[in-house]
């Protein structure tokens, strides 16, 4: 008789302006004694709660799985969140009509047989564990790093999670459930001298404190962000509530020829495609935007290797192409497809005075950044207006890109010279309904590595 072998999994997911930086965390829990199992957690770039909260259940039972490879459908999962959402979609008693939700619900749904695995929603306050790992993602990611297992004080922070977890009614005889929970630990002992699964984390024996009585006195609070890390979700502290922003994620393209080096490439010259470097960008780029599930429209700049760029974000999203001709590159005039050393050296006295004012424009009749930062600046109104709560991914160059930056930061036009923006980096930028703008994202390029 095959006996059923039970675990809990507690997840949780956090995003620091909904949508903004991200992450999830997730923990296995032997419900016998309330020891920790594995712990997964990871910063997955700009995206909105709910979808964290998903990817934290994906990784909880993708980590109960891995557990107990063997298990097979004798497996039964006990999943505890404090999302209503996701708990009441999994449960079948919501329809799931988002579309960045369905496949992730279906990706979820897809790890373990459905009939072994039961959701239960909890308040936050007994979900302090997932929710402290998610946290700790958010801070690796705020400091551009990963999370790493070794580091995390999650399990010694959260003592409530160490309680005995009573899970479903068990599926087996008596007495089972205690000899699942020693098969657990033999099974993590084992796992440990392999290679642990992609996102899996088992926790050493000395970061498992003994039980402890649960924390009563701790206040419950709805859905989960950085305000246990100590840092408000939009830098606004308690202002009222002025719902989603407009979030424009600014992409750069992806290389062309002239990129690598650094020569004027602009809206006056050529139009050159991508290089095989720069489609391979864009391949990870898209890959990236399809894991997030966040993007829900796209607007391109009309130049080649924005376009191209573009859509291949659009085949993986299955998103159309919007072309707008204000997200167009600066016109370098006689510049274009020259070095700085040479303009330096054919150009000196224009260069001088292009660097030293926004009104001066290249040589040739070019356009000036003051130009450019009025197209768009109009770009930006239309846009904000037009996906007021929404996130819209713009593939442009480094000029607008920098431009878009340099006026929701109130910076002066000088900035321009003191932003790096790499090939296919990411910057996002949020919008509110009184005007405010949160810079979130700059030059993010850890998706290409």
């Amino acid at each position: 008789m095959s006996v059923a072998r039970q675990v809990v999994v507690e997840a949780d997911g956090g995003s620091r302006g909904n949508p903004g930086p991200a992450g999830y965390g997730a923990v296995v829990i032997d419900p016998a004694t309330g020891e920790p199992l594995a712990e997964a957690a990871e910063y997955i770039g700009v995206a909105t709660n709910n979808v964290a909260e998903y990817r934290g259940l994906i990784a909880g039972l993708t980590a109960a799985k891995a557990l107990f490879p063997d298990a097979g459908d004798a497996l039964r999962v006990h999943v505890r969140m404090d999302s209503k959402l996701v708990v009441e979609q999994m449960s079948g008693r919501w329809k799931i009509k988002h579309p960045d939700m369905k496949p992730l619900a279906a990706r979820a749904a897809a790890i373990l047989p459905p009939s072994s695995v039961t959701y239960e929603w909890i308040p936050r306050a007994q979900n302090k564990h997932a929710d402290r790992l998610a946290n700790e993602a958010m801070d690796a990611g705020r400091d551009g790093r990963q999370w790493e297992a070794s580091a995390s004080t999650a399990a010694l922070d959260a003592p409530s999670a160490r309680t005995p977890v009573a899970p479903p009614p068990a599926q087996g005889p008596p007495g089972d459930q205690a000899a699942g929970a020693a098969r657990a630990r033999a099974a993590l002992a084992a796992a440990r001298g392999a290679a642990a699964p992609e996102g899996l984390f088992p926790l050493p024996e000395a970061a498992v404190p003994e039980p402890v009585a649960p924390d009563a006195a701790a206040p419950e609070s709805a859905g989960s962000g950085p305000e246990a890390a100590g840092t408000p979700q939009t830098g606004w502290g308690s202002a009222p509530d002025l719902g989603a922003p407009a979030t424009l994620v600014l992409l750069r393209h992806g290389e062309t020829a002239l990129t690598p080096e650094k020569r004027f490439s602009g809206s006056g010259g050529t139009d050159p495609e991508l290089s095989a470097t720069g489609r391979g960008q864009a391949e990870r780029a898209a890959e990236h935007f399809a894991a997030l599930g966040t993007v829900q429209e796209i607007v391109s700049s009309p130049l080649r290797r924005c376009r191209e760029t573009a859509a291949a974000v659009a085949a993986r999203l299955g998103l159309d192409v919007r072309i707008d001709e204000s997200l167009r590159e600066t016109d370098f005039g006689a510049w274009e497809g020259l070095t700085f050393g040479e303009v330096r050296e054919r150009y000196g006295d224009d260069l001088t005075a292009w660097l030293a004012s926004p009104d001066t424009a290249p040589t040739g009749g070019g356009e000036s950044f003051a130009e450019v930062a009025e197209r768009v600046a109009a770009a930006r109104d239309r846009l904000v207006a037009r996906y007021a709560g929404r996130t819209v991914l713009l593939v442009t160059h480094v000029t607008p890109i920098k431009t878009f930056v340099r006026l929701a930061l109130g910076a002066p036009p000088e900035a321009l010279f003191r932003m790096e923006l790499s090939a296919a980096s990411i910057s996002t930028v949020a919008y509110y309904g009184d005007g405010n703008a949160s810079v979130r994202l700059l030059n993010d390029t850890s998706h290409l590595r």
